[in-house]
């Protein structure tokens, strides 16, 4: 099979990458200028939606993948970029949160012929598993928070603000919003200090070819900073991009990675 994988930042392309090869897939990747950090076959500005259909049928590809970080307040800096296509979408789409954005593409895609298919196949193996994850014991005061935390993320990323909110004693220090994880994170350390325990959850109803939550060394390197002993991840449903790695960085810094529910 042939696929196109739109990259955004960070690991999450190339390890879909790794896998579809190794199934035998043909993977044709398409880059964002400014945006994608893996090497691609062929790289478009931001908002070039009409370019990338062009380039497709060129190919003569019409699956395609989309993985990788694409900041939302992208969108708002580079309005006058996007072209016709893109601008119809934008104005399909019902509102400017993330999923909507992105089901309005898929929607206008899929009427041009194009399927966008759910990647999970590919990255079974880095899906955030249930239970304690690493070597470091895990406090009662910690998973308290961490189920306390659980509850209230999942309303949240339903409502598409964010994916991940950090706690401290049962009080919420920080949620994420268009600023994205790390300063998320950050900020809770200038408010909260030591102590915090962060939590990173799908939608309720998520659709895995849309902003699917992942997690990195970025983050953990975040909570490192931040000194907190816990991140809890909604079990099933969180990608650990180089998960081996962070299994020991957060034995390393005694930061206690867990699934949920446990």
């Amino acid at each position: 099979m042939k696929v196109c994988l739109v990259a955004g930042s960070g690991s999450l392309p190339e390890v879909f990458k790794r896998s579809a090869e190794k199934l035998g897939d043909e993977v044709f990747i398409v880059g964002v200028k400014g945006i994608t950090n893996i090497e691609a076959h062929s790289y478009l500005p931001l908002g070039k939606v009409g370019s990338l259909v062009k380039l497709l049928e060129k190919k003569g590809i019409n699956k395609i993948v989309l993985l990788g970080k694409f900041e939302h307040k992208l969108l708002f800096s580079h309005l006058l970029m996007l072209d016709s296509l893109a601008l119809k979408i934008l104005r399909r789409a019902k509102d400017k949160r993330v999923q909507s954005i992105v089901k309005a593409l898929i929607e206008e895609l899929e009427e041009q012929g194009f399927e966008f298919i759910d990647p999970r196949p590919y990255l079974q193996e880095i899906l955030a598993s249930s239970g304690l994850m690493n070597n470091v014991e895990l406090s009662q005061e910690a998973l308290e928070d961490g189920y306390f935390g659980f509850r209230i993320a999942k309303e949240i990323a339903s409502l598409d603000v964010g994916q991940t909110v950090v706690v401290k004693q049962k009080a919420v220090v920080s949620v994420e919003a268009m600023e994205g994880t790390q300063e998320t994170i950050h900020r809770a350390g200038k408010i909260a200090g030591k102590g915090c325990r962060v939590i990173k959850v799908a939608r309720k109803n998520q659709d895995f070819r849309i902003d699917v939550p992942t997690v990195g060394l970025d983050t953990l390197e975040a909570i490192r900073s931040l000194k907190a002993d816990a991140l809890f991840l909604e079990a099933g449903k969180v990608y650990m991009v180089d998960k081996e790695k962070l299994l020991k960085f957060g034995d390393k810094y005694k930061i206690s990675i867990v699934g949920l529910p446990f």
